[in-house]
């Protein structure tokens, strides 16, 4: 047995399926053979240190965290860069007191912190849900690709605590590893965005840019087709897991682009695209680029989240111009007004906006993130920001389907103490009802196109 509890042949069969190189279908269960397919794939470092205590357990627990947390989930960045993934998977599993948290990260992470964090994680602490997440990325064809891997992104340090633990990835790695820039926008794009968009996303991949964007209707979408029909490379971040490719209608789009491309994503097999799940994926679309590009975006856009995160990332963002009659770019010329952004026109102003000269030039390090205070990016149509858990928590109701706070707290990742506590709130506000079955709802009011305004 394993330090998991769990048969450490089927852990290493399971792990050596989903490693970069490493085979779809690995039913070998010898340690020897578990052994030497993970050091062909790349799943250990050093060659026999599948032999050594920890090597082994260092991708489980990454696997692990994988389950427990949701994108961005700061606490758990902060604990495990504190005591490692291992020790600090070890902690959640023990069921150690929130002091024990405190101590482990020397007071970094406070005691109400510790306790939310423990209330959230323990609620999805599940073997079965564990294993099925790699059982389910082998069978779609997914890479597992952590922190000191070769092909690990190490742009998304300057999310620092809110990085993601681990991603699951299906296309060309090797794109990880090239300059990249985001091109981003409105879902109801105008014809004059998409043009804009693919004139752009073509001129940067005649200069060996990679284009990143989020796979929506609109102005992502037009970015990945221009990126696909010149030939050139684009990778696409998923809200949700990699195996489900959303919007439904961009199917076929995306599966090209695993094919020519990088499909990317951070939440297990089979979980499903959130509103919540779409604003963080925006952070690592902006963390992943050297520069992000808003060509359109309304007021309520999304696109102006992904150019705010690049923001608190000190990355380069540039805004493209739209007609002043125009709601679709209501929101980037506000931004234009009340943040520190450039207005670009050209491919030649992006290349100079994100590597600071025409040609492509190695992308540099990341900048420290700014402090928020004494910075403008937040004001203007950023200004306002809700409880997003209210929001998480309305995403995971069904109108029919009854849930109880435990079944919300698996889904949402939160203690089922905070659930019930929201649930209250959302009884109040007429948007989530208790049923006579003890189950919650959610109500005919609190509609599901709040999803749209995320993506």
């Amino acid at each position: 047995m394993s330090l998991w509890g769990i048969d450490r042949h089927r852990i290493a069969a399971a792990l050596a399926a989903v490693r970069p190189g490493g085979a779809a279908e690995w039913a070998d269960d010898e340690a020897s053979a578990a052994s030497e397919r993970l050091q062909e794939c790349g799943a250990v470092d050093d060659a026999g240190a599948l032999d050594e205590p920890g090597a082994l357990d260092a991708l489980f627990a990454r696997a692990i965290w994988g389950v427990l947390v949701e994108p961005g989930d700061s606490v758990a960045g902060a604990l495990i860069a504190a005591v490692g993934p291992v020790t600090a998977a070890r902690l959640v599993i023990d069921r150690v007191s929130p002091a024990t948290i405190v101590d482990a990260t020397r007071g970094e992470i406070t005691t109400e912190r510790a306790r939310e964090g423990l209330l959230r994680w323990t609620e999805r602490l599940r073997e079965a849900d564990i294993m099925r997440s790699l059982e389910s990325a082998a069978r779609c064809g997914a890479s597992m690709i952590v922190p000191g891997d070769a092909h690990w992104p190490e742009r998304v340090v300057a999310l620092r605590d809110s990085q993601p633990v681990l991603l699951w990835a299906r296309g060309d790695l090797e794109l990880l590893r090239r300059p990249g820039v985001a091109i981003v926008g409105a879902r109801a794009a105008t014809g004059y965005g998409e043009h804009v968009a693919m004139e752009l996303a073509a001129g940067l991949c005649a200069r060996e840019v990679v284009v990143v964007s989020g796979g929506a209707y609109g102005i992502d979408g037009m970015a990945h087709r221009a990126a696909l029909a010149s030939g050139g490379a684009t990778i696409a971040v998923l809200a949700g897991g990699i195996d489900r490719l959303y919007p439904s209608g961009h199917e076929a789009l995306l599966t090209r682009v695993a094919e020519q491309g990088l499909l990317l994503s951070e939440v297990p097999c089979g979980s499903a695209p959130t509103k919540w799940r779409f604003l963080q994926r925006n952070r690592l679309i902006a963390a992943l680029s050297a520069a992000t590009v808003v060509v359109e975006a309304g007021r309520r856009s999304g696109a102006l989240n992904t150019a705010n995160h690049a923001l608190d990332a000190g990355l380069p963002v540039g805004i493209v111009p739209g007609p002043i009659t125009s709601a679709a770019s209501a929101g980037c010329h506000a931004l234009l007004r009340t943040g520190p952004v450039e207005c670009v026109t050209s491919v030649a102003e992006v290349m100079q906006l994100a590597f600071d000269g025409d040609g492509v030039l190695e992308v540099p390090e990341p900048v420290e993130p700014l402090a928020l205070s004494g910075r403008s990016a937040h004001v203007g149509p950023l200004a306002h920001r809700a409880d997003p858990l209210h929001g998480r928590v309305i995403d995971a109701l069904r109108p029919r389907r009854g849930q109880s706070p435990s079944d919300l707290a698996r889904e949402v990742g939160e203690g089922a103490d905070r659930i019930r506590a929201v649930l209250g709130v959302l009884d109040l506000e007429g948007r989530a009802s208790l049923g006579a079955d003890g189950l919650w709802r959610r109500a005919v009011a609190a509609s599901s196109d709040e999803i749209e305004h995320a993506s």
